[in-house]
């Protein structure tokens, strides 16, 4: 999707690649969100969500920040279509080698 969107002309399929992401990003919002509370016991649900909100909250800075930096670096275009190979390198190795999150039910 990224990749699409970093060399599109056209704003149509740019609209459409970044609302069709936006929707799975939406999607595995409410997964997460799911599973920590199946997961999570009851007695840690409020110390464990304080932390998961800390490092969620800290990672889309940090993100922003690494963004910026590979725009100003790399240039706009070059910097999107590397961000999405690497989303997609890193979601390849996880799924490699985490064969527990292949595997995972609750």
């Amino acid at each position: 999707m990224y990749d699409s969107f970093a060399v599109s002309k056209s704003f149509i399929i740019s609209f459409a690649a970044l609302f069709i992401s936006g929707l799975f990003d939406g999607v595995s919002v409410i997964i997460r969100g799911t599973i920590f509370q199946i997961l999570v016991p009851d007695h840690m649900r409020g110390r464990v969500s304080s932390l998961n909100s800390i490092f969620i909250n800290s990672s889309n800075e940090l993100g922003q920040f690494e963004s910026g930096v590979a725009a100003a670096t790399m240039g706009t275009i070059p910097s999107v279509i590397f961000g999405g190979c690497m989303t997609l390198l890193v979601t390849g190795l996880a799924y490699c080698k985490l064969p527990a999150l292949k595997k995972m039910e609750y």
